[in-house]
């Protein structure tokens, strides 16, 4: 079983899958109107433990110990399928989100493949390792930010674990209503064509003709840009 995990209790029986707002970006400063607030965000005071717990499968920098962004965040990732456009939603989840972003920001995701495709039980769409094996991560882990009141319908985006608070750079998107527990935790959302960009590529099943494996539509993320 790969690193990052879906755990599917009752959806399939014996399936075990492995790893599943027009506003701007809000950024806290001291003074909103000096040089520094039309630049890089100033940390909002939440504070974030990224745990280094490995080497890194691709080059990485541990994300800021404080949160950088609050509110929603607008985000594309251009991908071989097409733009997918998401909102993160850092008031929810800051340091899942000031993790994404950190490795965004450092081109972590660029040039990257989603490795796992699942079309039965659950539909989602999982990204975020470099190794395209199921097994690569940043280097560092940090803690699960949930509510226990989760759910992964259609254009949730949410981060892909190996148990509890085990996060890493592997996420996923639901492109079709997945009755998983509240283990993942959801940072954001894609929109409505972006789910169906996704729909019709996981239209064509996986490479191995299972309904968990590699998708047989290549899905390449080129970049995640912060808009």
């Amino acid at each position: 079983m790969s690193k990052r995990s879906l755990s599917v209790l009752a959806v399939l029986a014996s399936l075990a899958l492995a790893g599943c707002s027009d506003d701007e970006p809000t950024q806290a400063t001291d003074d909103p109107t000096s040089e520094s607030s039309s630049s890089a965000p100033e940390p909002t005071g939440v504070p974030c433990a990224y745990e280094a717990d490995s080497a890194p499968s691709k080059e990485a920098e541990l994300p800021p110990e404080n949160a950088a962004y609050a509110g929603p965040v607008e985000v594309t990732m251009t991908t071989s399928i097409g733009d997918l456009a998401a909102t993160l939603d850092a008031d929810a989840t800051p340091c899942t989100v000031n993790s994404f972003l950190s490795l965004a920001e450092q081109g972590y995701f660029d040039a990257t493949t989603c490795h796992r495709l699942t079309t039965e039980g659950i539909f989602v769409l999982q990204c975020g390792d470099p190794t395209a094996s199921g097994m690569g991560g940043p280097g560092y882990s940090f803690a699960d930010e949930l509510t226990e009141q989760e759910t992964y319908g259609p254009g949730t985006l949410a981060m892909a674990n190996a148990g509890p608070d085990t996060n890493g750079s592997q996420f996923f998107i639901v492109y079709g209503e997945s009755p998983l527990p509240p283990a993942y935790a959801v940072f954001g959302s894609v929109d409505e064509a972006s789910v169906k960009i996704v729909e019709d590529a996981a239209a064509d099943g996986t490479a191995e003709g299972g309904p968990d494996g590699t998708p047989k539509t290549a899905v390449d993320i080129e970049s995640v840009t912060i808009n």
